[in-house]
């Protein structure tokens, strides 16, 4: 294994550590205190213990073996080994903090709030590491493959399921509280893996091509691209401008693509993370 492998593999390691403590603490200390649950196999854990008073670590990693042996064969070894390693971490995390006693806070509302932003940026940082804690999208991918359903509506369907059965255990009132947590902490996990940049991305269709393109270049300091582009109803060929630029710079090109060719077409998009130089040196 070269110095590079062990350098990624160690970090990796740290940040799924930092991952699984994040989230212990939200489940510890903010949400099973006030009968709050999350979704997936962390949820049915959460009521296996609840039930059960057996620790809750001890069922996080057997309701996720299964799991592990499935994503053996669809995203190898060193995803198995990081998932394996980081359930081990979140079991461990979560009988200390059991341990120490502490209570985020004593109102649902906001610990339902709270616990599911603290719980989906642990979350998100162990995805961001190619490692996961709950083997719920593994099942849907598994079977996606065999029945007519997508990913993303057997996970909702699984996590319906388990809310329903927490309302018969914890009541409706804190079933729907944790519906709430499970939406939070879905958007913290897409706001840590996509991140919070406001880069745009900017397309722009005109003849003047070419003069648009330099006044970008010149008054903005961006870096720009000229794609091949062919018109669907008149069939003519031209160029069209790429770029991306920061949302405070959205008048600016504008400005610039109006001076020189009011009837130009602008398309702006939302872009989650942007790597370069020429994007990062003046941000």
């Amino acid at each position: 294994m070269s110095k590079g492998f062990l350098k990624t593999l160690f970090l990796r390691l740290i940040f799924i550590t930092f991952g699984c403590l994040i989230a212990a603490f939200a489940l510890e200390c903010v949400l099973i205190p006030r009968d709050v649950i999350d979704g997936g196999v962390v949820g049915i854990s959460i009521m296996a213990s609840y039930l059960t008073k057996m620790p809750l670590g001890l069922f996080l990693i057997v309701f996720n073996l299964p799991f592990v042996v499935m994503a053996f064969q669809k995203f190898g070894k060193m995803f198995v080994c990081l998932m394996f390693y980081g359930v081990i971490m979140l079991s461990l995390f979560s009988e200390l903090f059991l341990e120490t006693g502490i209570v985020f806070s004593e109102d649902t509302f906001i610990a339902s709030i709270f616990g599911g932003i603290i719980l989906g940026a642990g979350v998100g940082i162990v995805l961001k590491c190619n490692a996961a804690l709950d083997g719920t999208e593994i099942m849907a991918i598994k079977l996606s493959q065999r029945h007519p359903f997508a990913v993303g509506e057997i996970v909702m369907f699984f996590n319906v399921f388990i809310f329903i059965v927490a309302g018969f255990i914890y009541g409706p009132d804190k079933a729907m509280y944790s519906a709430v947590t499970y939406f939070i902490a879905a958007k913290a996990i897409d706001t840590v893996l996509q991140g919070t940049s406001e880069a745009k991305s900017v397309f722009i269709m005109s003849g003047k091509y070419e003069e648009i393109g330099k006044e970008i270049m010149k008054n903005l300091d961006k870096s720009v691209t000229y794609l091949e582009a062919e018109g669907g109803y008149s069939g003519t060929k031209s160029k069209m401008v790429y770029c991306v630029i920061t949302k405070i710079e959205i008048p600016k090109i504008k400005d610039i693509v109006s001076a020189i060719d009011p009837s130009a077409f602008i398309a702006i998009e939302n872009v989650h993370e942007v790597d370069g130089k020429r994007y990062k040196k003046k941000h």
